[in-house]
This record gives structure tokens, sequence and C-alpha cells, in this order.
């Protein structure tokens, strides 16, 4: 039961993570120069690739920031 509610717990941080990072990331393609976006994207970006998100869960973070951005990219979301 624990182990369980650890795993939601986990994936709800993952899942606000990403939620928080979208919008920066497409106000920072927008607006490259937005201070506010650019230290939200760093922050979360720095997430990704911690030991923390690593303790989370099995995911490879920089990796799915990676395909977060790309498909962003290719969809031309702005």
């Amino acid at each position: 039961m624990y182990d369980e509610n650890y795993k939601k717990l986990a994936n709800a941080i993952i899942l606000q993570a990403v939620k928080d990072f979208r919008p920066a990331y497409r106000r920072l393609k927008r607006f490259p120069n937005d201070a506010a976006a650019q230290s939200t994207v760093r922050e979360i970006t720095k997430f990704f690739c911690s030991d923390y998100f690593a303790a989370l869960t099995d995911l490879d973070g920089p990796a799915l920031l990676k395909r977060i951005m790309r498909e962003m990219d290719e969809k031309g979301i702005k």
C-alpha cells in the first residue's frame, strides 16, 4: 500500500513538472529574453537531471525532457 502511494506521489510530482515546463518553454520560444520563463525552464531542467528525479522513478529524466521539447518544437507550438 505504501509503495503504491509513493509511486502515485512520484508520478504526480513529475507530471506537475511537465505541466509547468510546457508553458514556460513555449513562452521562452516566443520571448527568449523573458527572465521568468528562463528561470522556470532552467529550474525544471535541473530537476529532470537531478538525483531526486532518479530517486522518484526509473525514467531517464534528460531523455524525457528532450522528448517533450522535441514534440513541442515539431508541433510548432509557440
